[in-house]
């Protein structure tokens, strides 16, 4: 039977910022015996949302909610698809600025 690896002790951290940057310059197997790992499974965990006031023009909210109705969602929910996609366009188009220039 060959002989385990013997494990470093994982340090304590003070601040989420100090564990981040201790993980990203070591290799987590020297603390972490990943062969006794279990698949996590979260059913209720969902994303952390904030809520905000938004006025629109009542034209575009009606827009929006005939365009949620035909696709079958809440207009919310089309909403943040919107802005999420357009949101992740411009994070790309800047980022394709900064290494093009």
């Amino acid at each position: 039977m060959a002989s385990r690896k013997q494990l470093k002790p994982i340090p304590r951290f003070k601040a989420e910022a100090e564990e981040r940057a201790f993980w990203e310059s070591h290799d987590t197997s020297d603390f972490i015996n990943w062969t006794e790992g279990h698949l996590g499974f979260f059913p209720n965990l969902k994303p952390s949302t904030e809520t905000i006031s938004l006025r629109l023009p009542a034209g575009l909210l009606a827009e929006l909610k005939i365009l949620a109705n035909k696709r079958d969602v809440p207009y919310q929910s089309l909403l943040k698809m919107y802005l999420a996609e357009r949101v992740a366009r411009e994070v790309a188009r800047e980022s394709g600025r900064r290494t093009s220039g």
